[in-house]
């Protein structure tokens, strides 16, 4: 009886150990969330006079105003929505017809062009800056959005392939054999049975992707050059230049740039966590 409340009291400890410890590494990872978005709504006067990281003393929705308008917020998420809903639906498209040639038929070097697909995704992006900028330049698109679309498609589209290409291999045979015997052909098998099979898989790809492409970064001071077609997270480089010192409109240019992505997280948050296992089985 004594060994077995020992071994109680050491579960509970355990438990209690985890949960703060994990408490604590919530919180620490939350407060420079909080701290931004707690400077979003101060006043300029209200830092100047007390410091950035005092007790706020006011508050003004005028620093949203600043960043949306004056700062050209506005026009960057217009960017950041033309270049990644495109993108997003494009790539899966076509990753998933990909996809499903690869893992429901036996196509010649079909593992070599997975393999080949997969090792695309390992190469580190800085090497490819310059050759990514020089082709968009000889095609004639560089300091578009399309050639960001293109860019965007190109470097996701074999991940994508990867990933669908293992959940679509388990899905049964016998249901492709069923629809073939009922007189399907490939287009109607794909499009009526393999795709609604796998839009789990494509619900967790789709935030996932849109989550990737919204917040990128590289490729969009890669092959853009003017302000006015910069996404919204170049932009936060320019919003910074503009208000060097005002960090209450650095923080609200922040909070808005962060707001679809939240906001996506939120509406799909249980295919965020489905995504970390697709392509897992086989």
């Amino acid at each position: 009886m004594t060994t077995t409340s020992a071994a109680v009291r050491r579960r509970r400890a355990a438990t209690a150990g985890f949960h703060l410890g994990a408490g604590t590494l919530a919180l620490l990872w939350l407060l420079p969330i909080g701290l931004v978005l707690v400077t979003s709504l101060r006043s300029f006067d209200d830092i100047a006079a007390n410091g950035l990281g005092s007790w706020p003393h006011s508050f003004t929705l005028d620093n949203f105003r600043q960043a949306w308008v004056d700062g050209g917020q506005r026009r960057a998420l217009i960017n950041s929505l033309l270049v990644t809903i495109p993108a997003v639906l494009v790539t899966l498209a076509l990753a998933s017809m990909a996809a499903f040639a690869l893992s429901r038929y036996e196509l010649p070097f079909r593992r070599s062009l997975l393999l080949l697909m997969l090792g695309g995704n390992l190469l580190p992006p800085q090497i490819l800056l310059v050759p990514v900028s020089k082709l968009s330049e000889l095609m004639g698109l560089h300091d578009t959005l399309t050639a960001l679309i293109g860019v965007q498609i190109g470097f996701g589209v074999g991940f994508y392939v990867f990933v669908l290409h293992g959940f679509m291999r388990a899905i049964p045979a016998e249901i492709q054999q069923a629809a073939v015997v009922d007189g399907a052909g490939p287009w109607q098998i794909f499009w009526r049975i393999i795709l609604p099979l796998t839009r789990p898989a494509l619900a967790a790809l789709s935030a996932l992707s849109f989550t990737w492409v919204f917040n990128d970064l590289l490729w969009a001071i890669t092959v853009l050059r003017s302000d006015t077609k910069m996404p919204i997270t170049a932009a936060l480089i320019g919003l910074q230049g503009q208000y060097v010192s005002m960090w209450n409109v650095i923080a609200a240019g922040s909070v808005i740039a962060a707001a679809p992505t939240v906001a996506v997280f939120l509406r799909f948050q249980r295919h965020f966590v489905a995504g970390l296992n697709l392509g897992a089985v086989k």
